[in-house]
């Protein structure tokens, strides 16, 4: 045992022993197989190089070709190599080769992944120390990494460090995340994009990337928009969208819930219509689902809940009378009704009284209900015997 020993500790005499002896030597190693990184992977396989301790300068070697100085981007002194990632040209060819290398490292090596978080996590907190085609070199790395899902590098490692004010407040920000969106779309579909950013925590606010002066909904807009990712853009406003709506349905079923003066309802329903540009259609569903939401349902008393319902609708027809101003809405409100006396086993079977309550309220015209008859375009619980009230 004790020659074990022995062995060990002279095996160790000859690795590097500080940072800037085991830089040399990665840096000696490139040299020597003049940048061809599957030699170089080899290479560095059989080396006796002390990587758990020195991976943070191993990742500074590969990205800068050389050490860097502490808790900087500078060069430090000792030898450099001209095959780093910043060195090469800002292009996926020539990068994606060293993704690759790392990728090969990192399966060997799994522990120096925290070292590649370490690493990025200063130099994109750094953007402001590198050229602009180097920080386009780091935005396209960045990309082909989690395109190739480098060994579990997070998210949040990587988009959480670029929320520093003064790096926003320059621009460098957006445009480091608009390279990054680019080049990841080249390979991804959207919905992979937006599932990196709901890991890495930006996905709700992607707003935070911009300049406060861009900082709107319109500048993110225009600002994707010009540089052809609109996809994004409509993504985004779908996602605005969506907000207002549930932000304007939660207010209505407050007040309704609460009954509030149906005056005040409709005023309320009237000033988020414009701030939010809602089309019609949408109201009305809106308008439908909370004065349903609100109905104090029994538990299995089918009688009560259709004198539930039926009470609710005559409370609330002023409110839906005052948005289904012509037959195009009065139709969708019709199909929003029968879908919903399908779908619920409580309103199984009151589509006719429904329909019948909204007609003598004046919300419903003969005209659409006939048209409707004639055409209904959706099958799903029509009910011939709706009509014979009309008739």
């Amino acid at each position: 045992m004790s020659g074990t020993r022995i062995k060990t500790r002279k095996r160790n005499i000859a690795a590097p022993l500080d940072p800037a002896a085991f830089s040399d030597a990665v840096v000696q190693i490139y040299l020597d197989n003049a940048g061809d990184l599957e030699l170089i992977a080899k290479s560095l396989e059989s080396a006796d190089l002390n990587f758990s301790r020195y991976g943070d300068t191993f990742f500074e070697v590969v990205f800068t070709g050389g050490r860097t100085q502490p808790g900087t981007t500078k060069p430090d002194e000792g030898e450099r190599h001209p095959y780093s990632i910043i060195d090469c040209e800002p292009t996926r060819e020539l990068i994606l080769p060293s993704v690759i290398y790392i990728q090969k490292i990192l399966r060997r090596k799994p522990f120096l992944i925290k070292n590649l978080e370490n690493v990025m996590r200063r130099f994109l907190q750094s953007l402001e120390l590198f050229e602009e085609n180097e920080r386009k070199k780091l935005a396209i790395f960045t990309a082909l990494a989690f395109s190739q899902k480098l060994s579990g590098l997070p998210p949040e490692t990587v988009f959480q460090p670029l929320l520093k004010d003064n790096l926003v407040a320059k621009g460098l920000v957006l445009s480091f995340i608009t390279d990054f969106f680019k080049e990841y779309l080249i390979d991804n579909s959207l919905d992979d994009l937006i599932s990196i950013l709901k890991r890495g925590k930006v996905e709700e606010n992607l707003l935070d990337f911009f300049p406060s002066a861009k900082r709107s909904p319109e500048g993110f807009s225009e600002h994707f928009t010009k540089e052809g990712l609109v996809p994004l853009v409509e993504y985004n406003e779908k996602k605005i969208f969506e907000v207002k709506l549930k932000d304007m349905k939660s207010a209505l079923t407050t007040q309704i819930t609460e009954e509030v003066d149906i005056s005040e309802v409709i005023e309320t329903v009237k000033q988020r219509v414009k701030d939010a540009k809602l089309p019609d259609i949408e109201v009305v569903r809106i308008l439908w689902d909370v004065i349903m939401d609100a109905v104090q349902w029994s538990g299995k008393n089918q009688q009560q809940n259709a004198n539930a319902a039926l009470r609710q609708v005559k409370t609330w027809a002023t409110l839906l009378n005052t948005f289904c101003t012509n037959g195009k809405l009065e139709l969708e409100l019709m199909y929003k009704v029968q879908m919903q006396c399908y779908e619920d086993a409580k309103l199984m079977k009151l589509f006719p009284e429904i329909v019948r309550s909204l007609y003598e309220q004046d919300v419903l015209a003969e005209d659409t209900i006939l048209h409707w008859f004639r055409k209904g375009t959706n099958p799903k619980g029509r009910y011939a015997s709706s009509f014979h009230f009309l008739h």
